[in-house]
This record gives C-alpha cells, sequence and structure tokens, in this order.
C-alpha cells in the first residue's frame, strides 16, 4: 500500500514538471496620439465651462457622466470627460 502511495505521489510530481511555461506577453505599447489629446491635458481639473470659450478638433465630443455615446473606435477622435461635479476628468483618443 505504501508502495503504490509512493508511486503515485511521485508520479503527480513528474507530471507536474511536464507543466507548459505559458509565455509572458510583451509589455503594451502606448497608442500613438493621433487626436492632440496630449496638447489638452491642461484641462483635467478645470471646469467643464472652460471648454465653451475653446476650438477643438472637428468631431471632438464632450461627454457628460449620464451621456450615451457609440462604442465605434477612432483613435483620430478627442473625447473630453467631465464627472458629477462639473470637473473635466480625462482628455483621450478613441
Amino acid at each position: 500500500m505504501r508502495q503504490i502511495a509512493l508511486t503515485l505521489i511521485l508520479s503527480a510530481t513528474f507530471l507536474a514538471a511536464c507543466e507548459p511555461v505559458t509565455p509572458v506577453p510583451p509589455p503594451v505599447q502606448p497608442a500613438p496620439d493621433l487626436c492632440g489629446a496630449a496638447g489638452y491635458q491642461g484641462l483635467i481639473g478645470q471646469p467643464r465651462d472652460a471648454l465653451a470659450s475653446m476650438n477643438f478638433p472637428l468631431n471632438t465630443r464632450v461627454i457628460g457622466p449620464d451621456d450615451m455615446v457609440t462604442a465605434d473606435f477612432r483613435a483620430d477622435r478627442l473625447n473630453i470627460e467631465y464627472g458629477r461635479g462639473g470637473r473635466i476628468d480625462t482628455v483621450s483618443c478613441y
């Protein structure tokens, strides 16, 4: 009985050693700034009203906390998101 248990334990140990190694994915590269969001990062934390006097590229979206938006991805579209407090939270391309 002991010999069978020892054989099973050794077999399980050898099988575990044969487990394939999961490859590590390459690091994620940041997406290129096709919409120019880097130039508008200073808006983060500002009140939403600051946007009224500014000009933005064509197709820019100003998105509120309850606004519905399409789910299509366009890397060249500037998106400015503000929260419930009326302050700008995010400026990004999507």
